[in-house]
């Protein structure tokens, strides 16, 4: 089975963009300082988190939906000693990927 390679829109190298490496990206694309595209950047992040603590969905036409879903509680069990434990109920993020997304990676 061949494996397919995978490339960055940074590097083309494969490997992981970080937070830096899209401040760079915004700044060399916007025409903005470093220091201002970190405040964007940081911005967006903190006004997605900001809608999904309260219960909002954020649609970005095109790229995709954050989105919560809420998790019952369950009960599990320790796979080393087989003894039941109780995993509580949590909110999870999701991430949908929308139609404009999944065309400019096929």
């Amino acid at each position: 089975m061949l494996s397919r390679p995978k490339y960055s829109f940074l590097t083309g190298k494969g490997r992981s963009v970080n937070k830096n490496d899209l401040i760079s990206k915004v700044a060399d694309t916007s025409g903005l300082s470093k220091t201002d595209s970190s405040n964007a950047v940081d911005a967006v992040i903190e006004s997605i988190i900001g809608a999904m603590k309260s219960g909002d969905d954020v649609r970005l036409v095109g790229f995709g939906t954050f989105s919560v879903a809420d998790r019952k509680a369950s009960e599990g069990r320790n796979p080393r000693t087989g003894e039941k434990i109780s995993i509580p109920a949590s909110r999870q993020p999701k991430f949908k990927a929308g139609k404009g997304l999944k065309d400019a990676l096929n």
